[in-house]
């Protein structure tokens, strides 16, 4: 802890595009595999893919939910794989799914749970 910040730095960011309407299943199944919540917004996409899948008769609309969300590094492996399912990833046009390190974040902790984190760090 410094000057009254707590700095978390074991976590993971995980990142979901999907077509728009699909982010409720997808930030269920996060929620079923351990995270504790997220953050979701509109935007419009664009891109190659559209061009090609058009060829096979799928229409992908430019209207997207984006998906953040914040989790311990222990657990980012089962929410991964349980979003990754729940958005159909796998499909030509569903989306795309990514996660990324956290360096350094902050966000209320409650006291109790620092003492008890510093107080199993301390010899």
């Amino acid at each position: 802890m410094s000057d009254g910040i707590v700095v978390l730095t074991d976590a993971m960011l995980i990142t979901c595009i999907v077509q728009r309407g699909g982010a409720d299943r997808v930030v269920e199944a996060a929620m079923r595999a351990g995270a504790h919540g997220a953050t979701i917004y509109y935007a419009r996409g664009t891109g190659v893919r559209q061009r090609h899948l058009g060829v096979l008769g799928i229409t992908i609309s430019a209207e997207k939910e984006i998906i953040h969300i914040v989790v311990p590094s222990e657990q980012a492996d089962r929410v991964f794989e349980s979003m990754h399912e729940a958005a159909q990833i796998d499909t030509p046009g569903m989306g795309i799914l990514y996660m990324t390190a956290v360096e350094k974040m902050a966000t209320y902790v409650p006291p109790e749970v620092v003492a008890r984190y510093v107080g199993e760090r301390t010899p």
